[in-house]
């Protein structure tokens, strides 16, 4: 369990949280200039509130109203940065090994870090030898070797191109999965959010807009705002039933099936789809001869309107929600309010390979131009 409570102000920024989240990865969303790396940085402490509170899994770090401040260096907190930051003149090897030093504890052994990240054909190398993706784990690896309470990982994929963020994700699923180790995960990405991420704090202007279970903070309409009206959409659980000899892969969800570019993924094994609400299409009939292959029913729940031409509907399919972004033109023709039936269309194209979470693997990459 996460507990932090931090106020503190600057020239031009007040910063005023409180929230918990229960330990796994927590993402920390917002805009640039929301407080996300502000709010990190106090809880490193690297930044000296005014007030602050700061509980992992039950141990004080600080407490402004009992005097108590833990220094930074005795906090075992594992902070990963946007470049990495490691020392030029050290191999990976030594610079895995600082990690150790940094905390006194040159008894950990190397090798099951070095294992979880792929990184044993590395550790001769120099930084100046290494791959943005491959730094980046290297940079993972040495906060692993800090043994710490907490990881803090401030967009630790920003600087990295799409292709080495797809070569990083599957290692940051591991992280997450076999650590065991609590995170604190400042990003601007939403497709990052739905793969990694068990709950997502939404911060704007200095405060926290809403905390819980990503699934949840990621299809309510009201947030679409400060996710980005362009980007909000939603994250279905789903299963995996089949590979067909065509190269799709069949899904089960709660409200029907659906049909993606191949997946790497066994059959049976649990995963999590974000479909955009952008690639959402809402009929009231089901529709029939066409080339989409996913149309799940669904019922309207929420009918949010901005103060432009567009419309966004939250709408519950089998356990699952979905977002759905339209014209207000189309909303009123088809007559949309909260309660109607309908029926969602969704583009298969529009789940892109880091849109889906697998439990063990990474993806094999899909296609665009698969048929719908």
């Amino acid at each position: 369990m996460l507990e932090i409570m931090v106020r503190h102000h600057v020239p031009g920024f007040r910063l005023d949280v409180d929230f918990q989240a229960p330990s796994g990865v927590t993402a920390l969303f917002g805009k640039s200039g929301a407080g996300k790396t502000t709010l990190v940085r106090a809880v490193a402490g690297l930044v000296r509130a005014k007030h602050a509170r700061v509980l992992v899994n039950g141990v004080t770090l600080e407490d402004s109203a009992q005097g108590l401040r833990v220094p930074p260096y005795r906090r075992r907190i594992g902070y990963v940065f946007q470049d990495g930051r490691l020392f030029p003149h050290m191999t990976v090897r030594q610079n895995l090994a600082y990690g150790q030093r940094a905390v006194g504890r040159g008894d950990l052994p190397m090798q099951p870090v070095v294992t979880l990240l792929g990184i044993a054909h590395l550790l001769d190398r120099r930084p100046a030898d290494l791959s943005g993706g491959e730094a980046q784990r290297v940079a993972l690896g040495r906060a692993l070797m800090s043994a710490p309470r907490l990881l803090l990982m401030d967009e630790p994929l920003a600087a990295l191109d799409r292709a080495r963020k797809n070569e990083i994700l599957p290692y940051l699923d591991r992280i997450c999965r076999e650590t065991g180790v609590p995170i604190l995960y400042v990003t601007h990405s939403l497709t990052e959010i739905a793969r990694l991420a068990s709950t997502v704090a939404v911060i704007d202007a200095g405060k926290i807009q809403r905390v819980g279970p990503v699934a949840e903070v990621l299809s309510d309409p009201d947030l679409a705002p400060n996710l980005g009206v362009q980007d909000a959409g939603a994250v279905l659980n789903a299963r995996v039933v089949a590979h067909h000899t065509d190269g799709l892969s069949e899904l089960q969800v709660s409200g029907g099936t659906l049909w993606l570019p191949r997946v790497q993924a066994d059959v049976g094994r649990d995963l999590r789809v974000r479909v955009a609400a952008r690639d959402v299409i809402v009929a009231r009939d089901r529709p029939s001869r066409i080339s989409a292959l996913n149309i799940l029913p669904a019922q309207v729940r929420q009918v949010r309107q901005g103060t432009g031409p567009g419309v966004i509907l939250q709408l519950s399919t089998g356990d699952d929600l979905l977002l759905a972004r339209l014209t207000r033109r189309s909303a009123t023709a088809l007559e949309l309010r909260p309660g109607c039936n309908v029926f969602a269309v969704i583009k298969s194209v529009s789940v892109a390979p880091a849109d889906v979470s697998v439990d063990d693997e990474a993806l094999s990459a899909s296609k665009p131009d698969l048929p719908e």
